[in-house]
């Protein structure tokens, strides 16, 4: 999995005015990209019982989420799209990680994207 999320996971950032049109190979591309990397997303956690959790964690939050889908969620345009991702990437989420929260509080590797959420 660690090597996966490190040498696998490639999402390119092009200019925004390159991307804002959905129908460019640019804007594609870089979309396919980051729908893959949702996907491993949630095959890594699915290994959250199994394999120790704070491994699920790292690879899962802090490499995946912060270093690659975070990036990408806050260069698309606030509307549908973010929501979808943002959508996708909580349904990901383990419910057992929160369960011993206190209100109003997050994960630490989940605290950029909580921000952003609440933008």
């Amino acid at each position: 999995m660690k090597k996966s999320v490190e040498e696998d996971v490639f999402i390119p950032l092009y200019p925004k005015s390159t991307v804002e049109d959905k129908s460019s190979l640019r804007s594609k591309f870089q979309e396919r990209r980051f729908w893959s990397a949702v996907k491993l997303l949630s095959n890594v956690v699915l290994w959250d019982g199994i394999v120790q959790e704070d491994k699920v964690r790292d690879l899962g939050l802090s490499k995946l989420l912060n270093r690659y889908l975070l990036l990408n969620i806050i260069n698309t345009p606030l509307g549908p799209d973010n929501i979808e991702k943002c959508n996708k990437v909580v349904a990901c989420l383990p419910e057992r990680w929160f369960q011993d929260l206190k209100g109003g509080s997050t994960l630490p590797e989940l605290l950029n994207f909580s921000q952003h959420l609440l933008q």
